[in-house]
């Protein structure tokens, strides 16, 4: 009988984990109590607060404590999985980080220790807030050809295709300026895009000093050949003799190739990806890049441990696993979000686009789905039906022609043929039923099967740059053009969230 094969993937720079995430792994496992006392001990050298605390015992989103915290947060969360997965006889085929997450990826198979990665993760995070580059990244639901077409249009030497997520999600790196400048390209197109909200712009030779100085200033550790293959997405091979501090360094300026790496460990047997995070965001890319492949997101079910089981039971000849495809997560805390200063407004874990994605990022527990992955986000889906794709998704692609629209472009999107509100206030069930057309008309759904408190993401699998087209379709058809800039309508969404903020910035408007 087959067995299965899993690749371990590790997320970039996503939103802040939520409080308590872990407690259950760690009441269960010496091996994530082992660990996190690592990272604790780690950064309580480095002069940061206790990182464990928050992660097993409370239940409130992060405060602001800067994004050194935040990603050894990311970090223990994706090593406290790994430990659950080795413990539970899961052993991976391959590990792959995106963007930060490679540096997961080599402590989580013993290229270097725990206490060593999180020390190289703060000096990382401390060398680009020194060069405090004025940079943005922008996700954007197309090819990586078609993207780096867009970038070289402008002709800046730090203008790049930093990420090639899915097979139409992409993410471009560069100065603010002219990534608004591509923005609006983009959105003359049709294409959908999103810019990352994270405090780490990379993936771009402007981190080139960057880059200089932590290759100088991080301290060199020790490390070795590792109990398991890891690839690397930006070195387009597998991890061998590499000192970790050349490979962090050399990540920041180079480009993140997740979407080809994905396609070899297929071809190469792997039947599973098994996101060790708390939302589906590499996993969204693996979706979008080999339709129907089973991804496993643990820390996302109702019941961790039962999902690691049953994966470990396929993987020494057991029945099929149950692919989140056909079985969404049930927490209805929603998805990947994209990475922003810790600003709480939700929890959410991000676009995964690369380490903007890191995504990349650190950043609050709600900010608008995304990965680049780091950030990351996130990578359009294929033309159809409500299948989730990449962190990053982008709207729909129409046999013909580009159907989605970008936020900011207004354009008509098959969108429901109904009459325009009025001026005055509009009552609930009425915006409801509109929104029900609409979103129905738009994703291919009967609108009687939209419930009002379904998770758009989390249980539908609306990708988050469609849910940002058809946020801004509902901005343009409302007249409530700060409607677009509501994350948390995107973090967390749900049609009856949307409506009743539709009738309460009408009557606002109204004056009632």
């Amino acid at each position: 009988m087959h067995m299965v094969d899993s690749v371990f993937v590790m997320p970039g720079t996503v939103a802040a984990p939520r409080g308590g995430i872990l407690r259950d792994l760690h009441n269960r496992y010496e091996a994530v109590r082992e660990t996190l006392a690592r990272i604790d001990k780690a950064a309580l050298e480095m002069g940061l607060p206790n990182i464990s605390a928050r992660l097993v015992e409370q239940n409130e989103t992060s405060d602001r404590r800067g994004p050194e915290v935040q990603y050894l947060e990311i970090f223990a969360v994706s090593i406290a999985t790994h430990d659950m997965l080795i413990a539970e006889g899961v052993k991976p085929f391959a590990i792959v980080g995106q963007s930060i997450g490679e540096l997961w990826a080599l402590a989580a198979a013993g290229h270097l220790a725990v206490e060593d990665a999180a020390r190289l993760a703060v000096a990382r995070s401390q060398v680009l807030t020194r060069q405090s580059w004025g940079g943005k990244m922008l996700a954007v639901g197309v090819d990586g050809r078609r993207a780096e077409s867009l970038a070289e249009l402008i002709n800046h030497p730090h203008l790049v295709l930093a990420c090639e997520n899915a097979p139409r999600q992409s993410v471009i790196s560069g100065p603010e300026a002219l990534i608004a400048h591509v923005e609006r390209v983009a959105d003359a197109l049709g294409w959908p895009s999103l810019q990352l909200d994270v405090p780490h712009p990379t993936h771009t030779p402007a981190m080139a000093q960057a880059a200089r100085d932590l290759r100088e200033s991080a301290p060199r550790v020790p490390y070795g050949a590792g109990r398991w293959r890891v690839c690397s997405p930006w070195l387009g091979r597998d991890v061998g003799d590499d000192d970790p501090v050349d490979l962090v360094a050399g990540a920041l300026t180079s480009r993140v190739r997740i979407l080809h790496t994905i396609r070899d460990l297929h071809a190469a047997g792997a039947d599973a990806f098994v996101e060790c995070g708390e939302w589906p965001v590499v996993t969204k890319f693996v979706e979008a890049s080999i339709p129907g492949v089973q991804c496993v997101v643990p820390l996302s079910e109702s019941d961790p441990v039962e999902a690691v089981r049953t994966l470990a039971a396929e993987s020494t000849g057991g029945g099929p696993f149950r692919s989140r495809l056909a079985a969404p997560s049930s927490n209805g805390h929603g998805p990947v979000a994209r990475v922003s200063e810790p600003a709480p407004t939700g929890s959410v874990a991000a676009l995964a686009v690369a380490d903007l994605p890191v995504p990349a990022a650190v950043s609050a527990p709600a900010t608008a789905p995304v990965s680049y992955v780091a950030a990351p986000v996130p990578s359009p889906a294929p033309a159809a039906p409500p299948v989730p794709a990449a962190p990053v998704p982008a709207a729909p692609a129409a046999p013909a022609a580009p159907a989605v629209v970008a936020p900011a472009v207004v354009a008509p999107v098959a969108a429901a043929p109904v009459a325009s509100p009025s001026a005055a206030g509009v009552d609930y069930e009425t915006v409801l039923a509109e929104l029900r057309t609409l979103y129905g008309d738009f994703l291919g759904y009967p609108p009687d099967l939209l419930g009002e408190d379904d998770g758009l993401e989390a249980e539908l699998g609306v990708e988050s740059l469609k849910q940002v087209a058809l946020l801004g379709m509902v901005s343009d058809r409302y007249d409530l053009p700060d409607l677009r800039s509501n994350s948390s309508l995107l973090t967390v969404g749900t049609l009856r969230r949307i409506a009743e903020a539709v009738v309460q910035a009408r009557a606002g408007g109204a004056g009632v």
